[in-house]
């Protein structure tokens, strides 16, 4: 059987207005455009790491399958 591969539910709780163009950019590239909008994402280094510089304006949950 195929091993399944851990979801983050990521929201976005604050504006990236105000913040700088790279933390606007992740923001977007994480796929998030309005707040309060969740998405899931594969848990992969690339995704934490972009989680990581934008932690401020969002909050991370992992998704019990």
């Amino acid at each position: 059987m195929a091993k399944k591969e851990k979801m983050l539910k990521i929201t976005l709780v604050r504006s990236p207005i105000g913040n700088t163009e790279r933390h606007k950019s992740t923001v977007r590239a994480l796929g998030l455009h309005k707040i309060g909008q969740t998405i899931e994402q594969k848990d992969s280094p690339t995704v934490r790491g972009m989680i990581s510089k934008v932690n401020h304006l969002i909050k991370v949950e992992e998704v019990q399958e």
